[in-house]
């Protein structure tokens, strides 16, 4: 990992350097010494690169390891803080920061001379740490010399793992359906050869599954001749090959020799035609990596007219993928509870005394506690279970339960863990995975680590994330725009995702990753190296006060998961300066109010932060003017906190690549709806040339001047902008846009805005999602022009009146995701809409059609996936005919008050998964019910969730909402009744950027 961290150094101090170059004049002899840091850096790396293999067997090693990389950190604190001191002084350029108090407290000869200075300290310590390197033994390799080099204790390691075809395991469970699978697979009717790939993270029980398979009567019966060879990540292509040809032949002692003195082409060659000739099953286990089977893909007869199989297991998916196009992928899933609960009693049980009832039901009760710890995890279970055989009294059993997630991570001796460094539960194998991974996605992976443990984690502010903190740089020369930044960076993720060591949680509608998370165990993992690498602490609040918490060593980033009973009192002082990450993690609802000592702190303490993540404090307050001069800052959100606005010191934040000021909060004072607060937003954009994510406040109002956008062309999204406050000659010109939401006032502006694209013949051709919100029924003409400028849209919103669908869109390709609110189209136009031909999300808000009757005719919504209809308050019948949303999966219906019933076709939507009835009257919600009349409808539904059921109303008269009170819960299937208050009405929630007027 410390290569990693000197690999991101040196490229911000390659940018800095060039900068400072650049500055000659003012800086004459800093910049060669910035040019000596960079050469001194990468000659450092190659070391790094061996050193960070030995970390777990010498302490010294270690030791040494972490002194390099505070001493890189350092330096780029200390070049970066310069370069922007010298920024301050600049006039006329693209970058001006007003630092004014550096001009007033440093001359130029004093800055060169205390940047020279700290240089040449650090310097000269990398120059001692790199000149005692030999003492350690630790020698400089490139990135091709250290392919397949591992440290001892990782070799050590690798031999416990290596498998054999002959050592059946005595405990097995849930294998049965898999087993049967994959035999089917291979013993298929075929002449085409086939590869079969058991892939999935560590401990899951892939070698289990194949194992059961191999061995299985059928299998045997089919095939000729069969082989097992463990692969791992110590593979030579000769000696894989070698070990195929012996298992397939088992060839006399004489032709073994033979064998050993043949090239490895002949051996592949001779591999090749044993399997052409006869039925082979070839059991490759545990192959790391794309580089292992282009090694020995020459000895299989791919697209050749065999009979012989391969059966694969891997951790990593595009290994898979890469040997079984696609076709023949199989994933284990984790044990359910009663499986869980089988495997631990055969293994933790099977010598105790099951007659002294007593003794038995405690330890049962014991174990199943035990056992969510676990979370279906084959290995885990095995080395709990194997653990706990050992002890035979309750005391022993009781004092596993509590640390028995260290039990489970570190083995069955968890004191001699500690002493040598040698996991042998479930860090141990998850750790190979950790060790095998580059340096760069070894940053990525620790930094998962400060996430609350179940979090759903955004990827797109994850991928934002590890831009601003420089884990995601270009490997070329080349200037790398922000669009190829941010497509890395996503890479990176979903390369932790193929080696099964981040799960996805969901997909969006292009297919890409939307959320992710961690398995336990591999949180765990990643909570381990995070602290043995020194990467970043947590405080977690929940734990009690922690204000007296001491901050060891230099600390570079702090994740803070604060707690509503646990007051926050909690401040830093000068020993922390180093800090680069600071992020708050707070429940729903956190509202504690903070003295102005705390809120200083945060906005004042931490003068070298480059993220700061301050989200969901619903108290008011109000920004310092001291928030100007984290100058470092690449990333700052405050996502749903309730600031007052934004004071003008925020223009010196000009390296910020990400800004979120998104805001939807409410106050409650007597009124149904609450009384709605605006926040107040300067013109302090206008510098911040790096800027590539800006989401402004969902109500807002610009004060003094319009917003301008001029320099800001790496701009990606832009939300919640006020048309007529903003300059439209610098909207026009943002070309590299992919996500928009613009509201709209006043005609005039959107219509300028619109022949301003026209006259110049522009078009977003890099827009992906659109959102417009018209306050006026004139402009619905002007809106249809401009989402016609947007040809490769994904995802359109539409708030306000515009009473024809435009017809041009059924010619965009990639359009898949369309809201409709206030549209008031009328009822003809749901003809049009039904034909897009890739929409598979519709969601119909409050007056999207002026119609009590809507009509799903035949063959309409071929590709649906998620309907919803929400505040339809006019909507009395709704008729879904035969053949219509033959995909849909999800179904959403809220707030249709006048909605009676369910439509008759859902009965032949055989794909439909999921029902939602929320706020429905109570007519409604009982003929769906079990006893129903319309049950039959949706019977097939194997998820039914009715909520907040509602009185029921005169037929064609408007509900009045604050009449909404508590309702009952079912879950068809699964009952379950609960109480709850109605909610409001719906406020629509997208994944689009809200959009609303403005005060």
């Amino acid at each position: 990992m410390a290569e990693g961290v000197v690999v991101v150094a040196a490229e911000g101090i390659k940018s800095l350097g060039d900068f400072i170059i650049q500055q000659a004049k003012f800086l004459s002899g800093v910049s060669y010494q910035v040019e000596l840091a960079k050469v001194e850096l990468h000659l450092i790396r190659g070391f790094l690169r061996d050193a960070d293999a030995r970390q777990g067997e010498e302490e010294v090693v270690r030791v040494w390891v972490k002194l390099i990389r505070d001493a890189a950190y350092d330096l780029e604190d200390v070049i970066e803080s310069f370069a922007l001191k010298v920024a301050s002084r600049r006039r006329g350029g693209t970058v001006k920061i007003a630092l004014k108090r550096f001009a007033s407290i440093f001359s130029e000869g004093v800055n060169r001379y205390k940047i020279g200075s700290e240089i040449e300290d650090i310097m000269t310590k990398l120059s001692h740490l790199r000149s005692s390197l030999q003492s350690y033994n630790i020698r400089q390799i490139s990135g091709g010399d250290g392919v397949g080099r591992v440290a001892s204790s990782f070799k050590r390691q690798l031999d416990r793992r290596l498998t054999y075809a002959h050592e059946v395991e005595s405990h097995t469970v849930g294998l049965e359906e898999n087993t049967d699978i994959l035999v089917k697979e291979l013993v298929r009717e075929g002449k085409r050869h086939r590869v079969v790939s058991i892939w999935g993270m560590g401990g899951s029980g892939k070698t289990t599954l194949a194992k059961q398979v191999f061995l299985q009567n059928e299998v045997k019966r089919h095939f000729d001749c069969f082989a097992w060879v463990c692969i791992s990540q110590q593979w030579e292509g000769k000696d894989v090959l070698e070990d195929i040809i012996i298992k397939l032949t088992s060839p006399t002692a004489d032709k073994r020799r033979e064998i050993s003195k043949m090239k490895k082409d002949e051996i592949a060659r001779e591999v090749f035609s044993i399997q052409r000739e006869k039925r082979c099953l070839v059991v490759l286990d545990d192959i790391w990596t794309q580089e292992a089977w282009h090694s020995i893909k020459a000895g299989f007869p791919i697209n050749e007219e065999t009979e012989s199989r391969i059966l694969l297991t891997t951790r990593k998916k595009e290994v898979a993928l890469l040997a079984s196009k696609n076709d023949h992928l199989h994933q284990p899933r984790p044990l359910d509870d009663n499986q869980s609960w089988e495997l631990f009693e055969k293994i933790a049980m099977c010598g105790s005394d099951k007659t002294d009832l007593e003794i038995y039901a405690k330890k049962r009760e014991l174990g199943k506690k035990m056992l969510v710890h676990c979370s279906g995890l084959p290995l885990a279970i095995n080395v709990l279970a194997g653990l706990l055989s050992r002890r035979e009294t309750i005391d022993e059993w009781d004092t596993v339960l509590l640390n028995v997630g260290v039990y489970i991570m570190r083995g069955i001796n968890v004191l001699e863990s500690e002493k040598t460094g040698q996991e042998c539960g479930v860090s141990g194998v998850l750790s190979l995975s950790y060790d095998d991974l580059p340096s760069h996605l070894k940053l990525c992976f620790l930094y998962l680590a400060q996430f609350p443990e179940d979090h759903e984690i955004r990827v797109k502010r994850l991928t934002q994330l590890w831009i601003a903190e420089g884990f995601i740089t270009s490997t070329s020369e080349m200037h790398v725009s922000v669009e190829i930044l941010e497509e890395l960076s996503y890479s990176c993720l979903v390369e932790l995702v193929e080696r099964s060591m981040v799960q996805v949680v969901e997909y969006g509608l292009s297919g890409k990753v939307k959320t992710c998370g961690l398995h336990d165990f591999m949180r765990d993992l990643c909570l381990q190296k995070a602290e043995e690498e020194n990467f970043l602490r947590i405080i977690n609040f929940s734990t009690g006060l922690v204000s007296k918490t001491p901050l060891i060593g230099k600390v570079r980033r702090l994740a803070l998961h604060l707690d509503e009973n646990v007051k926050y009192d909690f401040s830093i002082d000068g020993r922390d300066e180093h800090i680069r990450s600071l992020l708050y993690f707070t429940p729903k609802g956190f509202a504690q109010k903070w003295n102005k000592k705390v809120m200083r702190s945060v906005f004042n303490d931490f003068k070298l932060l480059r993220v700061l993540k301050f989200e969901k404090i619903e108290r008011e307050f109000q920004l310092p003017k001291t928030i100007g001069n984290l100058v470092h800052l690449r990333f700052l959100s405050l996502k749903h906190s309730a600031y007052s606005g934004l004071p003008s010191s925020v223009s010196n934040l000009v390296l910020l690549q990400t800004l979120d000021l998104r805001y939807n909060y409410y106050l409650y004072e007597g009124s149904c709806f609450g009384r709605e607060r605006a926040t107040r937003i300067r013109n302090v954009f206008w510098n911040m040339e790096q800027l590539r994510h800006l989401y402004l406040p969902w109500r807002h109002y610009i004060s003094e001047q319009k917003l301008s956008f001029a320099r800001l062309r790496n701009l990606q999204t832009l939300g919640d902008l006020p048309i007529e406050k903003c300059e439209l000659n610098d909207l026009v010109q943002l070309s590299n846009l992919k996500k928009i939401s613009i509201i709209v006032s006043q005609p005039s502006h959107l219509e300028k805005f619109k022949n301003m694209l026209i006259s110049r013949s522009i078009t977003y051709e890099h827009l992906r999602s659109l959102s417009l919100k018209l306050n006026r029924d004139d402009n619905e003409d002007i809106a249809r022009d401009i989402v016609l400028r947007c040809p490769y849209l994904y995802k359109l919103r539409l708030l306000g009146k515009m009473t024809e669908f435009p017809k041009e869109l059924l010619g965009y390709p990639k359009l898949t995701k369309i809201t409709l609110v206030s549209t008031e189209l009328r009822c003809d136009q749901i003809e049009i809409v039904k034909m897009l031909p890739k929409l598979r999300v519709l969601y119909l808000g409050s007056n999207a059609f002026k119609s009590k009757t809507m009509v799903f005719s035949p063959g309409g919504f071929p590709h649906l996936e998620f309907l919803t209809l929400s505040a339809l308050f006019m909507l009395n019948e709704w008729r879904v005919e035969k053949e219509a949303m033959p995909s849909l999966q999800r179904l959403h219906i809220e707030w249709c008050l006048q909605l009676w019933e369910v439509p008759d076709g859902l009965q032949h939507i055989t794909t439909l998964k999921e029902l939602t009835i929320n706020v429905m009257t109570s007519r409604f919600c009982s003929r769906v019910g079990e006893e129903g009349e319309d049950f039959y409808k949706i019977k097939h539904v194997p998820s039914i969730i009715i909520t907040n059921i509602q009185p029921d109303y005169k037929k064609d008269k408007e509900p009045e909402m604050e009449e909404a009170a508590g309702a009952s819960r079912v879950v068809a299937n699964d009952y379950e009744e609960s109480t709850v208050d109605a909610p409001l009405p719906p406020e629509e929630k997208t994944e689009e950027i809200q959009a609303a007027s403005t005060p």
